[in-house]
């Protein structure tokens, strides 16, 4: 008997283990095919002498089969994605979860493990803990949410207050002397930064066919993020770019390229972003895997196949007022002072400063704080930086409200927030909770690839974005992988869940009497639990 070595990996220290039943097995490779990690292949195994004695071949010789084995290694480990499971004829193969798996630790042999996804150490939100409370009928009536006619639009660019405007009399008219600082009403819903590269070009491009369609033919003019790292060249010379929010990182990839299509631009963007931090891992700058930087993503960004890392700072950015000063100069310039820019930083203790400082800034550039929190979702990071970094989003978006308003200041520079929202499904409740605790309106961003077809969760199940092994598509550039997402069927699901959320919406309007969005409005919420309640200056009901 070969002596056992107790540094070896067995199937038992994986997070998933197949249960597979080669008795319903008909070997048509399915499984082994589908698989983009290599954690099963095809393997003959002798078989025993009960199962000899039950196939009537007692007493020949030692007989063997062919059955699908699965690996017993880290780097061809099942993530347990399932896709075995969906195409195998005879429900034959599933991954099951293993909660006694050594991951952690034998995961570690070769340098921190990296994954995309969402934290594993599923956070409580504190939004589960709150409700809406307070439901108008005999004070003030509620209203119709099928015939009423509400107003759900948030603004994007800097807010004066009325005192500030530039406004002079002549005549009978009221005319303004001096511009002011762009501002665009949009409806309460962008779709959060993921680039061209972090998601395959189908993936990105259902989700801009939604945006597009959801503008045009539905009336709701949701804005979408284009990421860091530019985008195609006809995109930017098309006049949908206005539904397009260009974002700029610390790494600065594919601005060359934006730039040299300025003069051929037919229609601005809806906004610049300037991406501070990330709530999945702040601090941290961005990750694109070589595995991911394609071709077509090596022209966009002017860069050759490697891993890029953007830095965690900006270049010549590391105060407020360099902030402002770039915004100035640069951006806000180079769009002729058409376009709101904004920043966007990770929920965390500094927050509130960097929101103060902003709201001081006495050339009115900033348009927009964005304040991205811990449960938000990347697609490639150090784990211990998503699961050990960061700010859950809803404290510290109402601690940045409520310091806006004891200066007097609340509205000038609009808050949007993300980092979880829509993770249990519920993107509506999770937005109108946020909303009136100051969000002008929220981001979302896992939720959009979990309708493209994503099958990862905050339980650890896939999350292997930073492959380029997604196996539905959505997160690789493979393009026989890449082939297996239907762009027309998954912008089709995001359509049709933006419409299901503009109604949910309004049915939680209608009840608390606001016809417009109630920023701000914490007296409609209630909490579950003290501590929440006392923290956020909204009821506690027991």
């Amino acid at each position: 008997m070969e002596t056992v070595k107790t540094q070896d990996i067995s199937l038992n220290d994986l997070p998933w283990i197949l249960d597979y039943r080669p008795e319903r097995c008909s070997l048509c490779g399915s499984c082994v095919a589908t698989c983009t990690v290599d954690a099963i292949s095809f393997a003959r195994e002798r078989l025993g002498g009960a199962a000899r004695k039950a196939a009537g071949d007692e007493g020949k010789a030692p007989a063997s089969r062919l059955v699908v084995r699965q690996s017993a290694t880290v780097d061809q480990a099942c993530v347990g994605c399932g896709m075995c499971e969906k195409v195998c004829p005879n429900q034959a193969i599933r991954p099951v979860r293993n909660p006694d798996h050594r991951l952690p630790i034998v995961g570690r042999a070769h340098g921190p493990i990296k994954r995309g996804g969402r934290t594993n150490l599923n956070i409580q939100r504190t939004l589960d803990a709150i409700v809406v409370g307070r439901i108008s009928q005999m004070t003030d009536p509620a209203l119709d949410s099928e015939r009423h006619t509400f107003d759900l639009r948030a603004p994007l660019g800097r807010v004066m207050l009325p005192h500030e405007l530039p406004l002079r009399v002549r005549g009978d008219r009221l005319e303004l002397e001096d511009p002011t600082p762009p501002v665009s009403w949009i409806y309460p819903v962008i779709f959060s930064d993921m680039s061209i590269g972090a998601l395959s070009t189908r993936a990105w491009e259902a989700i801009a066919i939604a945006c597009a369609y959801l503008n045009e033919q539905c009336g709701l003019p949701v804005r979408m993020c284009s990421g860091e790292g530019g985008m195609p060249v006809r995109l930017l010379e098309s006049d949908k770019l206005r539904y397009m929010i260009l974002q700029i990182a610390s790494g600065h990839f594919g601005w060359n390229r934006i730039l040299r299509a300025l003069p051929r631009m037919k229609a601005d963007p809806a906004g610049v972003l300037i991406k501070i931090g990330q709530g999945a891992k702040p601090g941290d700058g961005g990750l694109l895997p070589a595995a991911k930087v394609a071709p077509h993503i090596q022209a966009i960004r002017g860069v050759p196949k490697a891993t890029l890392h953007s830095p965690p700072n900006h270049q010549g950015l590391y105060s407020i007022e360099e902030s402002v000063q770039k915004m100035h100069l640069s951006l806000n310039a180079a769009f002729g002072f058409r376009v709101p820019v904004a920043i966007k930083c990770a929920a965390s203790a500094t927050s509130v400063s960097v929101y103060n400082n902003l709201l001081r800034d006495p050339y009115k550039i900033c348009g927009g704080f964005f304040l991205d929190g811990i449960q938000g979702g990347t697609g490639a990071a150090n784990e211990i930086s998503l699961d050990h970094t960061g700010h859950p989003i809803v404290s510290k978006l109402r601690d940045c409200y409520m310091a806006a308003v004891a200066q007097g200041l609340q509205g000038q520079i609009p808050l949007w927030a993300g980092g979880g929202i829509g993770m249990t499904g519920n993107a509506a409740a999770d937005a109108f909770k946020m909303i009136c605790l100051g969000a002008n309106g929220v981001i979302l961003g896992k939720l959009l690839i979990q309708l493209l077809g994503c099958v990862g969760n905050e339980h650890g199940r896939c999350n292997a974005c930073s492959s380029g092994k997604c196996p539905t598509g959505i997160c690789t550039q493979d393009p026989r992988l890449v082939a297996r997402l239907d762009v027309d069927k998954g912008a089709e699901s995001i359509v049709n869940y933006m419409l299901t959320f503009d109604s949910e919406l309004r049915k939680l309007l209608a009840p608390v009497g606001n016809s417009s969005l109630p920023v701000g409005r914490s007296d409609a919420l209630v909490s579950t639990d003290r501590a929440v309640a006392d923290k956020l200056h909204i009821q506690y009901a027991c």
